[in-house]
């Protein structure tokens, strides 16, 4: 089609627009079409900038983002474009083990393995990693609210101890309370009698997972696999001084403000906690 079109206009000035179309064929409306120019580029600019910000986002989140920054785009179209861009969320790397569940402390029961999360601290999940600095390791460990997916408290240490836990479960504590059941592995840290003398005198009912079954914590295995993808994975720590500061500004700022969750309805935490308070208060004064 485009050769005829270019036929046509070759010999426009000698000949009628009309019959030139009519012996080759050609539509008069296909040679007067002008095909217009797609925004494909605007918007594939626009999925690479979230992208860069949330490396494992897949097509549905980065629409539901690209939707709250007031982008008019559907799932369909992102996704083709995502495929034509190449991008696809970046596999999990290999877990190293930091649980050492070979100790004499108490084990406790699976008290989440059926039960309903309905409410804000309900349920906190607590798991560790370790992440490398350029001449070493140091560990992070986290409280997460199962049911707004906030993070409640957190600690980074350089080494691999009962202190660690105990002071993400202290900074916790001191943004606001405790949670019903807390839920972790069978590792030392979690088992230790200082952890459980400070849940317990805190009210808290201590929920832990059968040794080897890392799925029975999955929810904290999966932000912990968030926070390596979305940070760690992305940055190079010189020292502990580099760590903590960009760590923290992740894990409160960003994590809980800014990153989107699926199974939140595209909300942050953050907004997810708020819109649930929002509704008790409203079903408490009709």
């Amino acid at each position: 089609m485009d050769q005829k079109r270019e036929l046509v206009r070759a010999f426009s000035a000698e000949y009628e627009i009309s019959t030139l179309c009519e012996v080759l064929g050609l539509a008069r409306s296909s040679y007067y079409y002008q095909p217009q120019p797609t925004d494909d580029d605007d918007l594939s600019t626009a999925i690479l900038a979230v992208r860069s910000a949330w490396p494992t986002y897949g097509y549905r989140r980065v629409t539901h983002q690209l939707r709250r920054e007031g982008n008019h785009v559907n799932a369909k179209r992102v996704r083709r474009l995502m495929g034509e861009l190449g991008l696809s969320a970046a596999p999990a790397p290999p877990k190293v083990r930091t649980t050492h569940s070979q100790h004499g402390w108490a084990r406790y029961p699976n008290l989440v393995m059926s039960l309903e999360v309905t409410r804000p601290d309900h349920v906190w999940v607590a798991d560790i990693t370790y992440i490398h600095l350029r001449d070493g390791f140091v560990y992070l460990a986290i409280l997460m609210d199962m049911f707004t997916r906030m993070i409640r408290g957190w600690a980074l240490e350089r080494t691999l101890d009962q202190q660690l836990t105990r002071h993400a479960l202290e900074m916790a504590m001191a943004r606001g309370g405790a949670p019903a059941i807390h839920h972790s592995d069978q590792g030392v840290q979690y088992a230790a009698q200082d952890y459980v003398d400070l849940l317990t005198q805190n009210g808290c009912a201590i929920s832990m997972a059968a040794v080897g079954t890392p799925e029975e914590n999955g929810y904290a295995e999966r932000v912990i696999r968030t926070i390596k993808e979305e940070e760690v994975d992305l940055s190079e720590y010189g020292t502990f001084a580099d760590a903590y500061p960009q760590l923290g500004h992740f894990l409160d700022t960003a994590y809980t403000h800014k990153r989107i969750h699926s199974s939140l309805g595209y909300l942050t935490p953050a907004e997810f906690e708020q819109q649930w308070l929002r509704q008790q208060r409203d079903l408490s004064y009709p």
